[in-house]
């Protein structure tokens, strides 16, 4: 299946209960609509309310979080549901060592022995397979820690060389190495360059010696004495940790693989950042000529040259002009820029009427190769994108992205998907900031080129990671900070995509 291809042909009635794979195959398909949090029904109560004795007030702050109780994540997905009952709604999901505040009494235990928990913000979680009220886990212990919500990219990231890492499961000697590797492995260990990430201390759970844990949900491979076989020839990998033994770097994959980085190289982490905007009336541009001159005005008006604007820079514009809106525009650096040497994000409104009311939606112009979010009908941030390489044909039947008005209906801190993008073809883990807006397809980061402005993809529009990050914070609603995941949304953000 390639990444955001288009999606299969299915009965009507399984593709209600099937989420459709548009940008590939992601691990329990996200984003399905089968059923909506129940209404909460009106009780009309005879006379004044009983009071509140202290006893039944403690019962119900023990059904609240926040009161220092936690409970943790062992699976790859640990579904949260708006009720304690596993046929309600989805909410979304933990991801396995997420550790969150939960209430300290069980809300029942309807299909679920361990009981049904609820966690903050919102929301219910089942003690057992995915979730347990012991810190001391063996997978949370081993997960050390969750994405980075704060950087530019959750993980650090690598990609798989020509001859593809072992999936080691615990610390290996060097006599291991030799057994798995074979005998000039330390020659190759000295002559290789492995990607540069940040190295931290060896974690205390491989330094005691235990084997790593799979988390419940997470592929498991044939396990041999010290590995579990080798990754795919062609890889990528968020890790969550990485760290020097028997002198030689390891990373730690958010699926608790531990694999040896010489034997992978950097992922293309692309520099891009579209322009925000902070003042009203602002516009958005993007620099798209290489070169680009700062032109100054001097004391009696004349245009002088200081410096350039790098390619792809973000500027925004005042909306003064000199000889008009094909002539040169005014920034609020101050300093001027041809027309020419830009995409400028030119106020438009939706149709629907998203701008009209004040709401938040994006538009994203395959011809153009630009998406520009709004707030009513200011734009609030544009930048360049990668959409189908299909271009306008139909979607059902190319790579083309799906044309029309939709609504982001789940958002993932990252997730994997099996695809293949040009030449590379790569079993892609924790592609970032994803958001579906249409069965499969999404907007979400990507690491693993720096073509922007291009048509690139299968069907999904790829954003520079940081592009992907603004606007998954920025769109509505948001996800929990602890959360990896949030699906079934209402009120999600409008996205409009066109000719443009």
């Amino acid at each position: 299946m390639s990444l955001c291809a288009r999606p299969s042909r299915r009965p009507a009635l399984l593709a209600l209960l099937l989420a459709l794979p548009g940008c590939g195959n992601v691990e329990d398909p996200p984003g399905r609509v089968l059923d909506r949090p129940p209404a909460a029904p009106t009780l009309e109560l005879p006379g004044a309310p009983a009071p509140i004795v202290e006893e039944d007030k403690r019962a119900g702050e023990d059904l609240e979080p926040g009161r220092g109780a936690k409970i943790g994540s062992i699976a790859m997905r640990t579904w949260i549901y708006v009720a304690p009952d596993d046929r309600s709604t989805k909410l979304g999901y933990l991801r396995a060592g997420a550790v969150v505040d939960r209430a300290e009494t069980s809300a029942g235990t309807r299909r679920c022995e361990g009981g049904w928990y609820r966690i903050a913000p919102r929301g219910y979680v089942c003690v057992g397979k995915g979730a347990t009220l012991s810190l001391d886990h063996q997978v949370i212990q081993a997960a050390l820690r969750g994405p980075d919500r704060d950087a530019t990219l959750p993980y650090a990231y690598v990609m798989s060389r020509s001859r593809a890492p072992h999936l080691y499961f615990r610390l290996p000697t060097e006599k291991d190495q030799r057994r798995v590797e074979g005998p000039t492995v330390r020659e190759h260990v000295r002559l290789a360059i492995p990607p540069k990430v940040p190295l931290d201390a060896v974690p205390a759970f491989l330094a005691e010696g235990r084997d790593l844990p799979k988390p419940y949900g997470a592929v498991e491979p044939l396990r041999y004495s010290v590995h579990a076989g080798r990754a795919k020839q062609e890889s990528a990998f968020g890790l969550v940790t990485a760290f020097e033994w028997t002198d030689r770097k390891f990373g730690l994959t958010t699926e608790l693989d531990l694999i040896p980085l010489d034997r992978t190289k950097p992922a293309k982490i692309s520099s891009l950042h579209g322009a925000v905007v902070d003042n009203p009336g602002g516009l958005p541009a993007i620099v798209t000529s290489h070169g680009a001159a700062k032109l100054v005005p001097d004391a009696d008006g004349r245009m002088h040259e200081k410096g350039v604007v790098p390619w792809r820079s973000g500027v925004v514009l005042t909306g003064n002009t000199k000889g008009g809106e094909r002539g040169l525009w005014e920034t609020t650096e101050g300093f001027w820029l041809p027309a020419a040497t830009m995409l400028i994000a030119t106020p438009r409104e939706d149709p629907i009427g998203h701008a009209r009311a004040g709401k938040k939606w994006i538009d994203v112009s395959i011809k153009k190769q630009l998406l520009v979010a709004y707030e009513g009908t200011q734009p609030v941030f544009a930048t360049l994108v990668s959409t189908g390489r299909g271009g306008m044909s139909d979607p059902e039947k190319t790579t083309a992205t799906v044309r029309g008005v939709f609504y982001v209906h789940a958002k993932h801190v990252s997730g994997t998907m099996d695809g293949e993008e040009g030449s590379d073809s790569f079993d892609l883990r924790d592609v970032p900031y994803i958001q579906y807006f249409h069965e499969g397809y999404a907007l979400h980061g990507a690491y693993w080129h720096d073509e922007f402005g291009k048509p690139r993809s299968h069907g999904c529009v790829n954003l520079a990671p940081a592009d992907a990050k603004w606007l998954f914070d920025w769109t509505d609603p948001p996800v929990p900070p602890e959360w990896h995941g949030a699906v079934n949304l209402e009120g999600g953000t409008l996205v409009w995509t066109h000719a443009g």
